[in-house]
Formats: C-alpha cells, sequence, structure tokens
C-alpha cells in the first residue's frame, strides 16, 4: 500500500481485499471515484497486508480462484478471516463479492464448500422479499456473471436476500452495513475476456464452450452493467443516511 496524500486522507477510504491482479472492481471503481472514496488496493496473495480492520470506512473483499478452505496452500487466508471477523463483529461496511460472500460467510460462522455444479455464465438470481427491498433488486430479470463451484451455509445472523435454481444462497445481508454476493457485478467486457483466457480450463468445465460464453456476454453484460452501477450506488448512499 501506499501511503496517502493529503488531499487522499481527507477522503473515505474504500479498502478493496483483491486475491489475483485479473480480478479487480471493474465497473464499480467509477462508482466509488464518483462517491468521494480513495480506492486502496491490498493485493493479499502478493504478501501485502492489510491495516487494522477498524480503520477504512469501507471494506470490499473480491473474487479468487482459490476456495476458503484451501488454508493451508493460501495461508493468507487465516488473517483475511481474522481481519474480517474483527471488522464484522464491530459493525462496519462490509461488501463481499463471490469469494468475498464466502470469506464473509465463514468469518460470521458458516462454512464453505464445493458446490454440486460449477457455474460460469449469465445466470438468474431470485431476489428474497428482503432481497427486493435490498441493492439487490436492480438484479430482477437481468442474469448475473456466475463463475464459481463454491458455495457456503448461510450464518444465523444474516438475511438471505437472493438465491438461484442452482445455488439457494446467492447473497445475503446485515441491516444497512453488510452486504454479499456470490455472483460477479464488477466484471466488464474487457474482464470477462480477460478471464476466459486466462482461465479457459476451468470456465469450460462448466459444460460451455468459449464461444457460448462470448455469445452470452454479448447478450446479457450491457445490462448487469447498468444494474450494478444502481446497486452499488444505492448501497453506499444507503450508508451515508
Amino acid at each position: 500500500m501506499t501511503d496517502m496524500t493529503n488531499d487522499q486522507a481527507k477522503a473515505p477510504v474504500a479498502l478493496v481485499l483483491r486475491h489475483e491482479r485479473m480480478a479487480h472492481l471493474g465497473n464499480l471503481e467509477p462508482v466509488l471515484a464518483e462517491h468521494g472514496y480513495d480506492v486502496q488496493y491490498v493485493d493479499l496473495a502478493e504478501g501485502e497486508t492489510t491495516p487494522s480492520a477498524l480503520v477504512p470506512d469501507l471494506v470490499i473483499v473480491l473474487g479468487a480462484s482459490t476456495g476458503v478452505y484451501e488454508t493451508e496452500k493460501n495461508p493468507y487466508i487465516l488473517d483475511e478471516l481474522a481481519f474480517l471477523r474483527e471488522r464484522l463483529s464491530a459493525k462496519l461496511p462490509t461488501l463481499g463479492i463471490c469469494f468475498g460472500s464466502q470469506i464473509m460467510a465463514a468469518a460470521l460462522g458458516g462454512t464453505v464448500h464445493p458446490g454440486d455444479t460449477v457455474q460460469v455464465g449469465f445466470r438468474d438470481i431470485t431476489p428474497t422479499a428482503a432481497g427486493a427491498l435490498s441493492p439487490v433488486r436492480h438484479f430482477l430479470d437481468v442474469p448475473v456473471l456466475q463463475w464459481h463451484g463454491d458455495t457456503f451455509t448461510l450464518p444465523e445472523e444474516v438475511t438471505l436476500l437472493a438465491g438461484s435454481a442452482d445455488y439457494a444462497n446467492e447473497a445475503f445481508g446485515i441491516d444497512e452495513w453488510a452486504l454479499a454476493v456470490q455472483w460477479h457485478p464488477e466484471v466488464t467486457t474487457e474482464m470477462h475476456e480477460e478471464w476466459l483466457v486466462a482461465d479457459e480450463a476451468y470456465a469450460t468445465g462448466s459444460g460451455t464452450s468459449p464461444e457460448e460464453l462470448r455469445e452470452d456476454r454479448a447478450a446479457n453484460s450491457a445490462a448487469m452493467q447498468t444494474a450494478s452501477r444502481a446497486f452499488l450506488t444505492e448501497w453506499i448512499e444507503g450508508l451515508r443516511r
């Protein structure tokens, strides 16, 4: 991490826990900038360390190709779990995406494990009654990008916000300050192509060809971009009320 300038120090900090360089904030970063956040990445798999869990105004936990349970291969996950336990115990604003949702669930007492299917491509999710009153509502009838094969049990203190035909637990929240989604709202067209090239074996292992996945992207990505902007905007503005 780099030291903040005086101007940056005046801005609220959005600390982003990143696990792979190509799994970044994507289309969510401009929304944060528009709301005045100073975005700071911590690259955990590269050995970078986090500040105190209580310091950042907002924490966003991004995706990863590893599993939350693969701590022997990736020991930084244990430190990340400790960081999130402290932050969530303090009820401070935290957003999790894919792996981020899974590790948030684990930090809250849930378990993470391989699912029955690998999901790669745009899929429908169904908001619950609570989800229809949350920022997740923007994804109703908007297929979202899934790129995962793991799932999690729902911790007791959270509210289920969405499920799907393949996975019952797709999104959860706690009051207004914690939000987690299993899908990838952040992925732009450019990111999708980069992931598809770099992770083709995993993507095609879901039973879909690269050509079909590109057609899927052409049909659905634009609508998801719009929904993603509305989703993050509503959540951020809700934090400030």
